[in-house]
């Protein structure tokens, strides 16, 4: 059933008006805080896959040493150097960076102000499905950013940090064209993960069936393969497939996620 009482247009303006002010309120308080904490945050967070110790190359190097055919994750003088090439990028990147930091962190609490915003439009039936749509859709961008962060980006960073064209080239990465992969890879592993939520939505509404992904399932561990060779331009086989398998994942939940193709009733029947 609908509300008891309906609301008017200037009713749903207002209740908008407050969404968005507690939403900007929210995103303001948070990048206070990111802000006040981003020195921490660079030197522990941002900055740690530019070093031999990040937590990722220490397990992969344990796993590497078990195995002769996977690469060397033990070399203990990968240092990536970040240079600053412009008089005020490093204040710039301190003010950009607090807003993509309060914006991750304020995900969870704008999806909730969405969903408290629509919900008076929805039946009962309607909201219970709309509630676990937002609940799965914020689990699985979390779950796109921490892929990014541990595996898509150091693996692309290791590579291509190492990549030497010629011996007379001395490799630094400056600082704005580190921040913008890292930015980058994360926020858009974040939102590739949405991908199985928009499968599902497409499925709601009759546009994506089942027998879509059966039939161009071959075509898609292709593209899959060439966009992970993109993503990490590299020629091992097992960090093109530390990007490729969380891929291929997402494109087999998104198949389980969308409806059965529709029966066709036969002519005679009707």
């Amino acid at each position: 059933m609908m509300e008891q009482e309906e609301m008017s247009f200037w009713d749903h303006l207002e209740a908008l008006r407050w969404t968005l002010f507690r939403s900007l309120l929210a995103l303001f308080i948070f990048a206070i805080g990111s802000f006040s904490t981003m020195r921490w945050l660079f030197d522990h967070v941002i900055m740690a896959p530019c070093s031999s110790d990040f937590v990722v190359y220490r397990m992969l190097c344990r796993v590497s040493a078990n195995f002769s055919f996977l690469p060397d994750f033990c070399n203990d003088n990968f240092q990536v150097h970040i240079v600053n090439i412009k008089l005020a990028s490093q204040f710039f990147t301190h003010m950009t960076t607090s807003f993509w930091v309060a914006l991750l962190f304020t995900f969870p609490y704008l999806v909730y102000e969405i969903w408290k915003f629509i919900r008076p439009a929805l039946y009962e039936n309607e909201k219970k499905s709309v509630r676990w749509v937002f609940v799965f859709g914020t689990l699985m961008f979390f779950i796109g950013c921490a892929v990014g962060y541990f595996l898509v980006f150091p693996m692309t960073l290791r590579f291509l940090a190492t990549y030497q064209l010629s011996e007379a080239i001395t490799e630094q990465v400056s600082l704005d064209s580190y921040m913008d992969n890292f930015l980058m890879l994360i926020f858009v592993m974040g939102v590739v993960f949405e991908l199985p939520l928009l499968s599902w939505l497409l499925s709601q509404v009759g546009v994506l069936h089942k027998s879509f992904f059966a039939k161009y399932r071959r075509h898609a561990i292709v593209g899959l393969l060439v966009a992970a060779a993109f993503i990490t331009p590299s020629s091992d086989p097992f960090t093109l497939g530390i990007v490729f398998f969380p891929l291929y994942f997402l494109y087999e939940l998104s198949a389980f996620f969308v409806k059965k193709d529709p029966v066709e009733v036969p002519e005679e029947a009707l």
